[in-house]
């Protein structure tokens, strides 16, 4: 995408991407930035890859820092947002892009109770706790959007890892409640992309082994897009452009599963 076509949507605003380190996180932090905002870049345990998403966005001309957390964990996520809210003054945008697929499994037959407990964990719990820290504090200062990525795993259920589809639908719930509870101050939504080819997706033994063939096969537009291609699409829902929705589900799949009435 050539830069000059980019837009400048988030001029003298802040933005926290969560799991900014690598993949599709890093993508949608580096795009904030391209569209003028300040980034804080949200990373657990990749701090080599949050520094590397952080240099690109200065590269960029852009502001940013990076800020490690479990989000999973209660004390991790207040700490971090008031960490992010005295570094700001504030928080524009959150982007709760953390979630945990459940990569390495390949059937229902292989799924753990630590992998349920994993995922349901970090997809939900942490999910969850970040909306709340970080909602509770928007409603405070009077504004602020929230875009949580979900997946269109949800419309089609996962045999390959039963665990990850659950979580992503419980993140619908989280995204209608709050919306509920912050609005008209704060909104709420999901954005929810299909098959992104992030190095973690390229990597797996299904993808590699026909998967992707099939997908691209099944898909009306025809291709699997990179993560840079749909960093745009999920800051949207974070724009002034989308001031009157909340509690939404938006999809980007390439026509795929063609959700709606």
């Amino acid at each position: 995408m050539a830069e000059q076509s980019i837009p400048r949507r988030f001029e003298g605003r802040s933005v926290l991407v969560t799991g900014a380190g690598t993949g599709y996180g890093a993508e949608i932090a580096v795009r904030a930035a391209q569209e003028g905002a300040r980034v804080a870049v949200h990373y657990r345990s990749s701090a080599a890859g949050a520094e590397k998403t952080a240099a690109r966005i200065r590269e960029v001309g852009g502001e940013a820092f990076t800020v490690r957390a479990d989000i999973a964990v209660h004390a991790d996520v207040v700490r971090m947002a008031a960490e992010v809210f005295d570094r700001f003054g504030g928080l524009d945008v959150l982007v709760n892009n953390v979630g945990d697929v459940a990569g390495d499994q390949m059937s229902w037959r292989d799924v753990t109770e630590e992998s349920i407990d994993h995922v349901l964990a970090v997809d939900i719990k942490g999910t969850m706790l970040c909306v709340h820290e970080f909602g509770s504090r928007m409603l405070q200062q009077g504004h602020g959007a929230i875009v949580n990525i979900g997946s269109t795993v949800i419309v089609r259920g996962s045999a390959r890892a039963p665990q990850y589809a659950a979580a992503k639908y419980g993140i619908l719930g989280i995204t209608k409640s709050y919306a509920q509870a912050f609005a008209p101050t704060v909104r709420v939504n999901t954005f929810a992309p299909g098959f992104i080819e992030t190095e973690m997706l390229l990597s797996r033994a299904d993808w590699k082994a026909g998967r992707r063939e099939d997908m691209i096969a099944k898909t009306p537009m025809g291709r699997i897009p990179g993560p840079a291609e749909l960093a745009g699409t999920a800051l949207f829902l974070a724009t002034d452009d989308a001031a009157h929705m909340t509690g939404a589900y938006l999809n980007a799949d390439g026509g795929f599963n063609m959700i709606g009435a």
